[in-house]
């Protein structure tokens, strides 16, 4: 094959829609997800084991890296919820252009940010 086109190798140079970050983003969301499920799982677990195990999860979750922990998965759910939900209206036939996919995104991020503060007051 005889390719002239222009290769760009230099992976900081290439300059991504915003489309693209958030796509990126919600498949990390939904990885940064399963990790948090687990830690979920593990605390449930653990408060299960009895008194001494409830009071174990009830102190894990009252210290600064439990709530930390906490805030980080809430923060994973909201956004990959926002992604998803914006991926729905966009199977409905709605956004699906670049501008509206832009839209779409940057609605995504607002949203998220909102929430992100909203969970962060809850919890701390």
């Amino acid at each position: 094959m005889n390719d002239k086109r222009p290769v760009n190798l230099d992976i900081g140079t290439i300059a991504l829609p915003i489309t693209a970050y958030t796509s990126i983003l919600h498949r990390v969301s939904g990885v940064f997800l399963v990790a948090g499920v687990a830690l979920l799982f593990w605390l449930l677990g653990t408060s299960l084991d009895g008194p001494e195990g409830f009071e174990q999860a009830k102190a894990c979750l009252t210290s600064f890296w439990g709530k930390l922990s906490i805030w980080a998965v809430l923060i994973g759910l909201s956004y990959h919820s926002a992604a998803g939900v914006k991926h729905l209206i966009m199977d409905a036939g709605i956004g699906e252009t670049m501008k509206g996919g832009e839209t779409g995104s940057k609605l995504v991020l607002a949203v998220t940010a909102v929430l992100v503060l909203l969970t962060g007051l809850w919890i701390w």
